[in-house]
């Protein structure tokens, strides 16, 4: 027989057992007998204890620490899942950064990266459905300008989140951005960028280099404004120069410069630039133009040609300049031939006299005419 004596007492200890993983405080019971008196013929008595214990154990694991939990949670809060459409050169470039940012990077193409995605970090997937079903928080178009039609017209769009923000990096914008809307729902996200950078400019560190952004079309809810803002701040902390402005302004600003840029070093590339042993640092600097120029396919600076309606007019400025210039340099040295052969006094030019027989004059009568 169990029963409670009269006697029992509650003692207070401290477990030092440390292998719990508890902070809160829980009675411990704990059933103690005790041996009956030799004169006593009562039944034998178990005395229960009742010991109040608290596990203190600091080097416990702490699965459930709030702190710790919360923490792990803030940077994941800023990823982004991010699916790159084309993982040419250009794709796998901005992928080697944003998945050492962090980032869940997937990755499709024509052709067959799966090995170059996996050393990168990056999950390939060479069906563009199997792809969209894995519902990426944002579509990087990483395709040439002359494709870019084809491929966004190829993605099952029916399989992404509605509200999925698509960012291109094409160097033309008013292009990318005219495409994104006949295209796209409108209920998708538009974000048009353009890196002013590539995979030999930007090998080493993206600080101090242009990003050109035009938020074309992004939703009012605090999530979708978050999204693109965690997007741009992929650059932002590389160190890049953000310039915002429109699809149009970038386009005239960049006929100015990079389409003359491509220009003038595909021209040294074919004039055959080659190093000296007297180079310049000048003459270094348009050796190292040709070098990035031509790492660059043809269809790129073709499609600088082609979707940006102000390259026509900077290529014929760059064709009247160099005539311009020709025909000063002509000039000057015909000003020089004629005073080598005649000197400061032209003497013996033929002239015709008013009778017309085309007959030289001398100085003298010359003088007279004059008069």
């Amino acid at each position: 027989m169990l029963s409670l004596s009269p006697a029992t007492t509650i003692s207070g200890h401290r477990n030092h057992h440390h292998h719990y993983n508890h902070r809160h405080p829980f009675t411990h019971h704990t059933l103690t007998h005790l041996p009956p008196s030799p004169q006593s013929k009562t039944p034998k008595t178990l005395t229960l204890t009742l010991t109040r214990t608290k596990i203190t154990a600091i080097d416990a694991a702490q699965p459930y620490d709030h702190e710790s939990k919360l923490q792990s949670q803030i940077p994941k809060s800023k990823t982004l899942k991010i699916a790159i459409i084309g993982f040419g050169n250009f794709g796998q470039f901005l992928a080697k950064t944003l998945v050492r940012q962090g980032h869940t990077v997937l990755a499709h193409s024509r052709a067959d990266y799966s090995s170059r995605a996996a050393a990168l970090g990056v999950a390939y997937y060479p069906n563009a459905d199997d792809l969209c079903e894995e519902h990426p928080e944002v579509i990087l178009l990483c395709t040439s300008i002359l494709s870019t039609d084809k491929v966004l017209m190829s993605l099952p769009l029916q399989r992404l989140k509605r509200s999925t923000l698509f960012v291109d990096v094409l160097s033309v914008k008013e292009f990318a951005k005219d495409v994104f809307l006949r295209i796209l729902p409108k209920d998708f996200d538009i974000l048009c960028t353009h890196p002013m950078f590539g995979p030999e400019s930007g090998k080493n560190s993206w600080k101090g280099l242009t990003f050109v952004y035009d938020k074309v079309r992004i939703g009012n809810e605090e999530s979708r404004v978050a999204r693109c803002e965690n997007f741009l701040k992929c650059f932002e902390r590389e160190g890049c120069v953000m310039r915002e402005m429109t699809c149009a302004e970038h386009d005239m600003h960049a006929a100015e410069s990079q389409f003359i840029t491509h220009t003038v070093g595909r021209i040294l590339e074919k004039f055959g630039l080659d190093s000296t042993p007297i180079n310049t640092r000048g003459y270094e600097s348009l050796l190292d133009l040709v070098e990035n120029t031509s790492s660059d396919s043809f269809e790129l600076y073709y499609g600088l040609f082609m979707y940006n309606k102000n390259a026509m007019e900077q290529l014929e400025r760059l064709d009247l300049a160099f005539e311009s210039l020709k025909k000063e340099l002509f000039g000057k040295l015909h000003e020089a031939l004629r005073k080598q052969m005649f000197g400061t006094k032209e003497r013996g030019l033929l002239k015709l006299p008013p009778s017309g027989n085309g007959t030289p004059l001398s100085s003298e009568s010359d003088s007279g005419s004059t008069n």
